[in-house]
């Protein structure tokens, strides 16, 4: 009996609420701040720039300020606000509000007169915003809009502040739900631009949200079949087509190494193709997902203290099962597809041996030296089988290295690439979605490190620099010709510290973002 379904008590029942989370809902209100029917209106607020100093109310606020007679600001000051991004403060509503609390949000230093506040800013304060009003039903936002981005950004930082995976959790006497509505103040229903941002926010959040739930799924309700499971009901909601190979098809396809690394499990690995296609699209992304539902380190087991968290090891398919699908419900004009190469590592008396050689799908044998650099075999995989369909570009995202999590830290992933200007692109990419990364090299002299005298390569190298040899290790399996950009999310997939802005803590849903604008920047022309 598979370990994973061993337990009926984990079953049917966390299933469905992890598969039904519930979405915070959303709307563009034309009411005013201080008329509005809510049980909190949230404003921003700033440092001040000129010789006083002191705070500012942010535009978007001013009916609020007026009912305080002009003094919102000053009594903000006194309860110790110094406007600093992410910080809340909640005070009590004067007669002239229907909202009973007034939750001030501080967005940092104000901008320059002609300048508007950067889009990160109010996509983090609405985070903020929302999860300082957990237990709360109605919440308006009055935070400033002055173009479509804004509303995009307040909207999108809203809905993921307002996420919490209570699938585990008997909802017990005490609990809090998230926010459960946000009306947003500002915004202008009857705009077709204003409209489509929030719309492409609503979709945006729902599937990275689902995202998040999987990484947070302990390994004994998520292992590479039930994840599959997941990805082939979500086709069937939104029309993508979904193929799984078991064990079976990988063994007759000659997939050598997500067998190898998942041959030491009860639970047997799978290659998942999730494919969105849209009949007038003039390219084709490839997106490749790191699946480790759970990563031991096979016989090359980690130490203790470095277990707890590998349920995270496959937030890399997790965020391209989510961008795949978020592309289909925006209906994007360019074809999309994702590849979860997913397997659990465990170390049993059938797992890979340090030492063992396996022929991979393209042919190439590898030397496995470590089996806690399992996930690049299960890329290597997936990256030559979804190169045989010639995309304009792939695009893989993992949970590689902790070497990157040593040069980047914690919030930032890291972008190589065989060609610098798409390297560049996603680089750009990322930051324009919110999300931090830094573009890395892949040099030439690092790949003599995984010479092997027994097999074409071996999946370890150098110590040093050890994020950028994984990543040349990945280059080898990439089709020639094809432009490939490789993302090691180690750092920001999960959250282990304290949530900040529409962070919370476990898993963050990173490279979601990054993957769905790459996917409309193509669509649009921009890319390629």
């Amino acid at each position: 009996m598979r370990r994973g379904t061993a337990d009926p008590s984990l079953g049917s029942e966390t299933q469905r609420k992890r598969d039904f989370t519930t979405v915070t809902a959303l709307t563009l209100s034309t009411a005013g701040a201080a008329t509005l029917r809510a049980d909190a209106v949230v404003v921003g607020i700033a440092k001040g720039t000129g010789p006083k100093g002191g705070l500012v109310v942010a535009p978007g606020a001013e009916a609020v300020d007026k009912a305080f007679g002009g003094k919102l600001a000053g009594v903000l000051e006194t309860l110790g606000a110094s406007g600093a991004e992410g910080e809340a403060t909640k005070v009590p509503s004067p007669s002239g509000l229907k909202a009973p609390v007034v939750l001030a949000v501080g967005l940092g230093t104000a901008p320059a007169k002609d300048e508007a506040f950067a889009t990160e800013v109010l996509r983090s304060a609405a985070g903020s915003a929302a999860r300082a009003l957990t237990g709360t039903k109605k919440a308006a936002f009055a935070l400033p809009v002055e173009a479509a981005e804004d509303v995009a950004a307040i909207a999108e930082g809203a809905l993921l502040g307002a996420y919490a995976f209570t699938a585990y959790q008997d909802g017990g006497k005490g609990a809090k739900a998230p926010l459960a509505e946000i009306a947003l103040i500002g915004a202008k229903p009857r705009d077709k631009a204003h409209k489509a941002a929030a719309e492409r926010a609503i979709a945006l959040a729902a599937e990275l949200n689902r995202a998040r739930d999987l990484v947070n799924t302990p390994p004994n309700d998520l292992y590479p079949e039930s994840f599959a499971a997941v990805a082939t009901a979500a086709g069937k909601e939104h029309g993508v087509k979904v193929q799984v190979l078991d064990e079976k098809a990988l063994t007759k396809g000659g997939y050598g190494g997500i067998l190898g690394v998942g041959v030491g499990s009860a639970n047997g690995p799978r290659l998942v193709r999730i494919g969105y296609t849209h009949p007038q699209a003039a390219k084709t992304l490839a997106f490749v997902g790191k699946g480790i539902t759970y990563d031991s380190g096979g016989i090359s087991l980690k130490p203790a203290g470095h277990n707890e968290t590998m349920k995270c090891d496959m937030a890399g398919a997790a965020a391209v099962f989510a961008a795949v699908v978020t592309a289909a419900r925006l209906g994007l004009k360019v074809n999309v597809t994702g590849w979860l190469a997913l397997a659990e590592n465990m170390p049993s008396g059938t797992a890979t041996r340090p030492g063992d050689v396996l022929r991979m799908y393209s042919g190439k044998t590898v030397e496995v030296l470590n089996t806690d650099a399992e996930g690049r075999l299960v890329l290597a995989d997936a990256l030559a089988k979804a190169s045989e369909e010639k995309p304009d570009a792939i695009v893989d995202v993992a949970t590689l290295t902790g070497a990157m999590m040593m040069a980047l830290g914690s919030r930032t992933f890291g972008v190589m690439a065989n060609d610098d200007a798409f390297r560049t692109a996603v680089h750009e990419t990322a930051e324009e979605a919110g999300e931090q990364s830094w573009p890395m090299p892949l040099p030439a002299d690092l790949r003599k490190g995984m010479d092997s005298p027994t097999a074409d390569i071996a999946n370890m190298g150098e110590r040093m620099g050890g994020g950028l040899v994984a990543g040349l290790f990945l280059k080898e399996f990439v089709g020639e010709g094809i432009t490939w950009a490789h993302l090691d999310i180690a750092g920001p997939a999960y959250n282990e510290g304290a949530p900040f802005g529409y962070t919370p803590k476990g898993g963050t849903g990173s490279a979601v973002r990054t993957l769905v604008r790459l996917a409309e920047r193509t669509a649009d022309g921009e890319l390629g």
